[in-house]
């Protein structure tokens, strides 16, 4: 649970920063089009922070962490987070710095690789949660039974 705990307050500080490197970064270059930077702050709060504080309690309740499938999907989701976000982040540096038309559609390509890898994460969760939720009907102690 402390794991979970770490990239919840990882990401939020990751979310808070991005916010404020979004507003001055675009400041400084008087830039006032849309860009990925301003996407980062969310995706950050919502997928990383509010996302894990949530997984928290659900922990506490089927005791997800005790699957042996947690630490490859704890592996495979921030892994994911953080290929997306970095993505954005380059997508969005980029373009405020070199214009909109010099980034190439491979980018995109590279990007939507973290995109695949976030959804394999999510599935993978799903998978242990229903686990949990299904129980063990032999087992007593089992989540279906308390």
């Amino acid at each position: 649970m402390r794991k979970l705990f770490i990239a919840a307050a990882s990401y939020l500080a990751v979310g808070l920063i991005s916010g404020v490197f979004y507003r001055e970064f675009t400041r400084a270059y008087a830039y006032v089009g849309d860009t990925q930077l301003s996407r980062i702050h969310t995706h950050t709060l919502v997928l990383g922070t509010l996302f894990f504080m949530i997984l928290i309690g659900l922990n506490k309740l089927f005791d997800l962490s005790e699957d042996k499938r947690f630490n490859m999907w704890f592996i495979l989701y921030n892994v994911g987070l953080a290929w997306t976000t970095a993505a954005m982040f380059t997508q969005g540096v980029v373009n405020i710095v070199y214009g909109p038309e010099e980034w190439i559609p491979a980018f995109s390509g590279i990007a939507g690789f973290g995109h695949i890898i976030l959804a394999f994460g999510l599935i993978r969760l799903f998978q242990i949660l229903y686990t949990a939720i299904r129980g063990d009907s032999t087992n007593a102690d089992s989540v279906l039974y308390r």
